[in-house]
């Protein structure tokens, strides 16, 4: 009989497993770039000691726009950064190095405008992964935290792989197999995250619920009819489907 302990291990092995294999998918399989990066940032945070999670990417010009949240929060608190030039996501992306700051308290000659909004809304500390490719960085993972402290090693590392390979899995792109920036694949991410957003928008408004919940609800009928989320978001938008 396996001990509690050695049960939660298990389980937490196949989690990680499981992750592996589903991003590794998107080089052989077709798939929705949003909901790739939507799953990388969800997993990200069931799988190391992180709260919320967001993922920035570079567009054609190569400014960096927010594209995957874990929750209206942390898409907002990213959002706050690039209004403002100053985070660790942004720090991320240019160093092309991980980022760590284990107190946001103590960061605030840093990062003047994000460690104090972080703070404000609840996050204490926060991990920032760069997403990259030998020396070719397209973007940044935000892992934020609510206690004071730094992620342990292993879960840095998990962070950082988990990354990786959705760096190739986005670079690549199923047929591509040049280590160079697919931009319109990109593009394609950043234009169906505005989509997205406007539909979250129209389903909040309708139903008078949160934005949070209506984006769960973008995703669960999009599981269910076994629809690709852009194409959902398009239907609402357009006044075509109604949740």
């Amino acid at each position: 009989m396996l001990s509690d302990r050695q049960s939660a291990v298990t389980e937490r092995e196949h989690l990680i497993v499981d992750a592996f294999v589903h991003l590794a998918d998107t080089l052989v399989d077709d798939y929705d770039v949003f909901e790739f990066l939507h799953y990388l940032t969800v997993k990200c945070v069931e799988l190391v000691d992180a709260d919320e999670g967001a993922i920035m990417l570079i567009d054609r010009s190569g400014r960096l726009q927010p594209v995957s949240s874990s929750s209206e929060r942390s898409r907002l608190l990213e959002l706050f950064e690039l209004q403002n030039l100053d985070g660790p996501c942004l720090d991320a992306f240019r160093s092309c190095d991980v980022v760590s700051a284990d107190d946001l308290g103590e960061r605030t000659d840093q990062w003047p405008t994000f460690a104090p909004r972080a703070l404000e809304v609840g996050f204490r500390s926060v991990h920032s992964v760069p997403l990259r490719l030998r020396h070719q960085t397209i973007g940044a993972l935000n892992l934020m935290r609510r206690p004071v402290g730094r992620l342990s090693d292993i879960d840095s590392r998990l962070a950082t792989a988990l990354s990786d390979v959705a760096t190739i899995g986005l670079l690549q792109e199923r047929a591509i197999r040049e280590a160079k920036v697919n931009s319109t694949g990109l593009e394609l991410a950043l234009t169906s995250r505005v989509r997205i957003e406007q539909a979250k928008g129209v389903i909040a408004e309708r139903s008078t619920i949160d934005i949070d919940n209506a984006f769960d609800l973008l995703r669960q009928h999009a599981r269910r009819n076994g629809l690709r989320l852009t194409d959902v978001a398009d239907a609402v938008v357009r006044g075509e489907l109604a949740l």
